[in-house]
């Protein structure tokens, strides 16, 4: 390759910084929606939870897409709030997969058994430290594997910001196929890259959870027995059965 062709496919490496930041970013926003509209969603004021739940519903059944043409060519002319193409793509990947993440959040929360929740009113706990030192810690760990689908579906997601210029992978993709011609290898490097940025994501979550795990006490799965392992153990049962045989003849 030439060293203007290095150069074009040095601008896919490139994209893939900005799509982990968007990803990072949306992620951390997206969260705080999540929790916040998630433990809304169990409040005793029934208007804290219609509010809530309004949220939720009009975010889960709105277009990722088309939210994020609203944020970046309405708000300008609605509010006179204009965002740079990165921070609309930002607030509108978070607020939608914040909405899908507040279920995530209401489930956990509402799975913990009502008997833990009952047993620090009978201690005296407000209701903020009923929250945070009985209801999410134990919900926690159960809120970990379905927000990493959701973060792998928003990384996935991050594709939709080309659409205003953001340079993610996608967007530089095409313009190394504009400049190059190439087609198969330019994305088959970047769903490589995709695939590298989910697999290196779930490893963290997984280490995340058996962080949460381990702080509540919860031993982590042990490890199958390798393949020699059970075959000694199915020989010295072969061999148990042999001498028994034996010895009652």
């Amino acid at each position: 390759m030439s060293g203007l062709t290095w150069g074009l496919w040095g601008l896919l490496f490139q994209g893939l910084w900005v799509t982990v930041q968007l990803t990072v970013l949306s992620a951390a926003l997206g969260a705080v929606f999540a929790f916040g509209a998630g433990i809304a969603r169990t409040h005793r004021l029934r208007l804290v939870r219609f509010l809530a739940g309004a949220y939720t519903e009009g975010f889960r059944g709105t277009s990722a897409l088309v939210l994020m043409f609203w944020v970046f060519f309405v708000l300008p002319i609605a509010f006179g709030w204009q965002l740079v193409p990165m921070w609309a793509a930002v607030l509108s990947l978070s607020l939608t997969y914040g909405a899908y993440g507040s279920e995530v959040v209401r489930g956990a929360l509402q799975a913990v058994p009502a008997a833990q929740q009952e047993a620090g009113i009978a201690l005296g706990f407000s209701p903020w430290q009923q929250l945070t030192k009985i209801l999410l810690p134990q919900a926690l760990p159960e809120m970990i594997p379905p927000a990493n689908n959701l973060l792998i579906e928003l990384l996935k997601g991050t594709a939709l910001a080309s659409v205003l210029g953001v340079s993610d992978i996608s967007f530089r993709a095409l313009l190394v196929r504009h400049a190059l011609g190439y087609s198969i290898s330019i994305y088959s490097v970047v769903l490589v890259m995709y695939f590298v940025l989910a697999f290196a994501f779930t490893r963290g979550m997984r280490a995340l959870e058996r962080h949460a795990k381990a702080g509540m006490g919860q031993a982590p799965p042990e490890k199958g027995p390798s393949v020699l392992r059970r075959l000694n153990v199915r020989q010295r049962a072969g061999s148990s059965r042999d001498l028994t045989s034996a010895g009652g003849a």
